[in-house]
């Protein structure tokens, strides 16, 4: 990951202007930050599923790297926007005492009350559904970005990308897993006449949202940015939900995906929010999002991220005397609240997002 990728926010970098008004492809940030962020971790995604599946042995390895450099130091990210500030603080304060123990409350009553296997299917549908509206709210702001650039609908846009997600979790539960992750999994029974005709909706739209996306080229409009994106969701969840026959191979590929783009998207929005320098009312959160800074913002999160976990780790074997079903708990306790909060803090539509974004300096 080379230092240009974190160069001063630009509409348009210095290679791209060139390129006349009408096309002007709607980075987030630059060509160098987007490509990482939208076609490298599709790569590393790719790459880890690649692994797992020519040689199983080697899941275990992966799995380690994704949760200590990119699952769990995304959920730490998140952190940032909710308590490395006193007004983010003070606006956050339920988010960071009240919802933790009411998450906690549900996810070990339904565990202990049913089963733990309700943990693990709660965890297999909330975790698609928060992996698709994750990568929506993406999708929109390079929409935005895009301006009139985008020519179809939005109504389209938003049934090809939400239609092969949703063949995806609907296969996956026709399978039928009786794992996940090595855990108890029950699923909802779907009919494969329904995974059928949702396929054939999604290939539809798929080659629909193409024609309209091909007719944009070459009229001259070239949403470069936003095309790529579409692409990158569509190949993620095509290979991790429907390509991967075994449903834990394909979760590895969505899960370091989806972590990676976190990772990525908050320090971007960070660095957005405190590009004109160093706040006197956060002086620690604006100083290491400073563009120049990016080693020691990811450094930061790393180092809390290992003292969080580990310090959980510790506790492992008190966790085993208890039961099982106690560090399962507490983990996916974590994933949930993760998972409550993201919904409230991202949301595309908000004016301070899009005035920290950039997202109305669209074609």
């Amino acid at each position: 990951m080379g230092a240009p990728c974190f160069n001063r926010n630009e509409n348009i970098p210095m290679t791209d202007i060139t390129l006349a008004p009408n096309i002007q492809p709607g980075w987030l940030r630059n060509s160098q930050f987007d490509l990482l962020f939208v076609v490298g971790t599709v790569f590393i995604a790719m790459a880890s599923g690649i692994i797992v599946m020519a040689n199983p042995k080697y899941f275990g390895l992966v799995l380690f790297l994704d949760l200590w450099l990119l699952g769990y130091h995304h959920v730490i990210a998140t952190y940032t926007r909710l308590c490395f500030d006193k007004e983010s603080f003070r606006q956050h304060r339920f988010l960071l005492f009240g919802l933790p123990l009411l998450v906690f409350t549900g996810t070990f009553m339904i565990a202990t009350g049913i089963g733990i296997w309700t943990v693990t299917s709660v965890y297999l549908y909330w975790q698609w559904f928060h992996y698709t509206r994750q990568s929506w709210g993406i999708s929109q702001a390079y929409r935005r970005k895009a301006g009139k650039n985008i020519t179809e609908s939005e109504t389209l846009s938003k049934m090809t990308f939400y239609l092969l997600p949703l063949w995806g979790i609907l296969y996956r539960s026709w399978q039928a897993p009786e794992t996940f992750i090595g855990l108890e999994l029950k699923v909802i029974p779907v009919p494969e006449m329904l995974v059928d005709i949702v396929g054939a909706a999604a290939i539809l739209s798929l080659v629909l949202w193409g024609y309209h996306r091909a007719r944009d080229f070459m009229q001259g409009h070239r949403p470069v940015a936003h095309t790529l994106y579409m692409i990158s969701h569509h190949a993620i969840f095509g290979v991790g939900y429907l390509l991967i026959e075994d449903i834990t191979y394909g979760w590895v590929v969505i899960n370091v995906w989806h972590n990676a783009q976190y990772l990525l998207f908050v320090w971007l929005f960070n660095s957005n929010r405190y590009r004109s320098g160093i706040d006197r009312k956060a002086r620690f959160l604006s100083l290491i999002s400073q563009p120049d800074k990016w080693i020691l913002y990811f450094a930061v999160c790393l180092s809390i991220t290992y003292l969080l976990y580990h310090t959980i780790t510790l506790f492992e074997d008190s966790f085993y005397l208890i039961g099982i079903p106690s560090l399962i708990i507490i983990y996916q306790t974590i994933n949930f609240h993760h998972y409550v909060v993201d919904s409230i803090i991202w949301k595309m539509r908000k004016a301070p997002m899009q005035k920290t974004l950039d997202l109305n300096s669209g074609g």
